[in-house]
């Protein structure tokens, strides 16, 4: 539920609301994002865009690390401390593949993603879901069921379906690419 506030405003009391937003990234999905796009994301200005106007509960970044750490992702994962995001971390696992052999790395984080969503729904009226991926669906649901405005984050070719339609609202990052794009 929105925070109400009180203005003045020569000698007239004006009542509004200040939305409240959380956001909460997959990393990989936004990893790969990326990669597609040709271009990286600003996390400082990602803040700022769906931020505009309104009040911010929290940032989440989720992603796999490796161990031991690499030095490249330590620092961009410190960036993100810095702009205020709460870094959600799981080791990255290898398994092999018995078809392909080929061993595949992975650190699953959509249940800490969803956790986190549901934990502090009572401090957020609308949630940014930065992922394509189609797991989310159902969370996201049982979200808006309870009254959470959920806006989906992702690129084309990348977004599932099944995700798009259970938002509110998805933003395509192509559309809002002069307002998010990391400047060199």
């Amino acid at each position: 539920m929105p925070i109400n506030a009180i203005a003045k405003f020569r000698g007239i009391t004006l009542r509004y609301q200040n939305e409240r937003v959380a956001i909460f990234v997959d990393g990989a999905n936004m990893f790969y994002a990326q990669r597609l796009l040709a271009w990286h994301l600003d996390f400082a200005r990602v803040i700022e865009y769906f931020t505009r106007g309104k009040e911010m509960y929290n940032a989440f970044y989720y992603t796999g690390v490796q161990v031991p750490p690499d030095n490249s992702q330590r620092d961009f994962l410190t960036a993100l401390r810095h702009l205020g995001f709460t870094i959600r971390e799981k080791s990255i696992k290898e398994t092999l593949d018995q078809n392909s052999n080929a061993v595949i790395r992975r650190a699953n984080l959509d249940i800490e993603i969803v956790i986190d969503m549901f934990n502090t729904a009572d401090r957020y009226d609308i949630a940014i879901l930065m992922s394509g991926d189609g797991d989310f669906e159902r969370a996201v649901e049982l979200l808006r069921s309870k009254g959470k405005e959920i806006v989906g984050v992702g690129t084309r070719g990348m977004i599932s379906s099944e995700l798009e339609n259970a938002c509110d609202r998805y933003v395509k990052l192509e559309d809002i690419r002069n307002e998010v794009e990391k400047i060199r």
